[in-house]
């Protein structure tokens, strides 16, 4: 995908932090014009990870498709890479039933990745990986990160000690190109995606009334069956709290409960936490991204989605298509 399109063709991009009612909001916009929604999301890919992920349940998902969920076993990895692919993919088949992408999660990652593209990194080497896994196994991932901070400072100042998924990755580059990560982000940049795009964003205007809202989604998470979800992955026997997919949050709090680590008002807590880090990370980003439109979902007046409305209409229109679905 190095350059291949000239002028990348339209999309809408729905983003914000966790639990701001992004999916309900798009599922009304796809309702109602000729929109098909692509999840940008890195746990709606993995089958039975549902209830923790807050997945679109099976009624909604066979009135409204989306694409890019349940694409992936929870024990394969799924990278950014490999959403730039699928994600282009899918919209390019949408197009073709000439309707528009309406790109829509909190996964920022991939959110850059449509737009600016990825850098043409190497492979996964499983041989240099194993040796890195044995190496932390020794010293520990903190070590390792000291060790990340003396040949690439600059990942390593972007990552977190413990962040195993990243530290290894970004030794795993250096071991095989003997370049810096850092350095091949900055240089090798693909071409996005998407061009001529719309880019609105959910997200209260008050920090507390998203964290109270964080915590109760939690607890309607655990009261819908989100303990006997992750009991249900424990009893495959080939996962674990590091594999990709378990790292989302909620997972690896109720998992290590489930472990004997914590009773379950600190996993509970633990969780809760979790989720406002995320949500923070998440709107920091969104602050930095330009050309942005924010809509408050909670605040009074017309409702978020006839606001949404109003504004994919005027923007259709703008473009030559019908505003209203039939």
């Amino acid at each position: 995908m190095s350059g291949a399109r000239s002028v990348p063709p339209p999309a809408i991009l729905l983003m914000g932090p966790t639990g701001t009612g992004k999916t309900d909001a798009a599922v009304a916009l796809a309702a109602r014009f000729p929109l098909e929604i692509v999840s940008v999301d890195s746990a709606l890919v993995y089958r039975g990870l549902d209830v923790g992920s807050a997945k679109p349940d099976a009624a909604t998902l066979a009135r409204v498709p989306h694409h890019l969920v349940d694409v992936r076993d929870p024990v394969e990895p799924y990278s950014a890479g490999d959403f730039l692919r699928d994600a282009t993919r899918a919209m390019d088949e949408i197009r073709t039933r000439g309707r528009v992408p309406l790109l829509v999660g909190g996964t920022m990652l991939y959110f850059r990745a449509l737009q600016a593209g990825l850098a043409d990194l190497p492979a996964a080497d499983p041989g240099i990986r194993r040796e890195l896994e044995a190496e932390a196994a020794r010293s520990g991932w903190p070590a390792q990160h000291a060790r990340l901070a003396e040949v690439d400072p600059a990942a390593a100042a972007r990552i977190r000690p413990n962040d195993a998924q990243r530290i290894q990755r970004a030794l795993e580059v250096w071991r095989v190109t003997g370049r810096p990560l850092s350095e091949l982000q900055r240089q090798d940049l693909r071409h996005g995606v998407i061009g001529d795009y719309l880019k609105l964003v959910l997200a209260p205007a008050e920090r507390a009334v998203l964290h109270e809202r964080l915590a109760s989604r939690f607890d309607r998470m655990m009261e819908r069956g989100l303990l006997d979800e992750v009991r249900r992955l424990r009893a495959r026997g080939d996962l674990d709290p590091e594999c990709p997919a378990l790292r989302a949050v909620g997972y690896r709090q109720v998992w290590m409960h489930l472990d004997g680590a914590w009773d379950l008002a600190e996993a509970r807590a633990r969780a809760i936490q979790a989720t406002r880090q995320l949500a923070k990370r998440q709107l920091t980003w969104l602050r930095a991204e330009p050309g942005t439109e924010w809509f408050d979902p909670f605040a009074a007046g017309p409702s978020v989605d006839e606001r949404l409305a109003n504004r994919v209409a005027e923007w259709l229109r703008a473009r030559g298509w019908g505003a209203e679905s039939a």
